[in-house]
């Protein structure tokens, strides 16, 4: 995993509750590895996160815990995910849920969100697209601070929303792949710091892409043309080290 930013660094604003304690998120997989990636990932976000392995343990958890969020795989070695949600509905609460699985069909897609989750992510994943997606669920919820309410990221002349999904330098629209804004993104996250290219591997791709650094130059060099063809460049390359973006001038 990625280490936290550095002292100095920008950062995003926090989500918190509205009494100002951490958000909790409950992450249930089979899957360890998986829930282990997502545990750090999340309490980076600075949330407070328990895990489950199997159906009735999360049930038991999110009675116990009681979760602002859960992220939930629907197949479990016991009963699956959409019973667990009928359950942990049945309690009364309306804690947003989203759906990890490995099933692409729409009807799986379709059995996950009538049974009254607000979203899904099919495996393979990036961790960041799942922080995104649970930070627009929390976000929609009544739960956070008036601090996070601005989800647009900005460095110099040039702006990204984690919601809307646009991005603009100097007021000019650019149009953007999925994975060339996760890229993007991440450096906007982390301006004036080197991220290496394992760095950028690890928090971009997905968790298991077990991909090539080269995949990252290929890559960069697309975000280039977009960011700063004809323009003052904003990404630059530390020989050796890796990328940084910064404001131009």
């Amino acid at each position: 995993m990625t280490s936290p930013p550095a002292p100095g660094t920008a950062q995003r604003p926090q989500i918190a509750k509205a009494d100002g304690s951490a958000v909790r998120v409950l992450v249930v997989d089979d899957e360890h590895s998986l829930t282990d990636l997502l545990k750090m990932a999340l309490r980076y976000e600075g949330w407070e996160v328990r895990t489950a392995s199997d159906g009735f343990g999360a049930v038991r958890v999110a009675r116990e815990f009681r979760p602002d969020a859960i992220v939930l795989d629907i197949m479990l070695p016991d009963i699956d995910g959409l019973e667990v949600l009928q359950r942990v509905r049945a309690d009364g609460t309306e804690t947003p849920v989203l759906f990890l699985t490995a099933k692409d069909s729409l009807d799986d897609r379709i059995a996950g969100l009538t049974a009254g989750g607000d979203d899904y992510v099919t495996k393979p994943f990036s961790l960041e697209e799942v922080v995104a997606r649970l930070r627009g669920l929390i976000r929609r919820s009544t739960l956070t601070l008036a601090q996070a309410k601005d989800p647009v990221l900005r460095v110099g002349d040039l702006s990204l929303d984690e919601d809307s999904y646009e991005v603009e330098r100097d007021g000019t629209p650019i149009e953007l792949t999925a994975t060339e804004f996760e890229l993007l993104r991440f450096l906007m996250r982390n301006p004036r710091r080197v991220l290496s290219k394992a760095q950028i591997l690890d928090r971009v791709w997905n968790y298991d892409f077990g991909g090539k650094e080269s995949v990252v130059e290929l890559y960069i060099s697309y975000l280039r043309k977009k960011i700063d063809a004809g323009r003052e460049p904003m990404i630059h390359t530390v020989r050796g080290a890796g990328y940084m973006l910064k404001a131009a001038g």
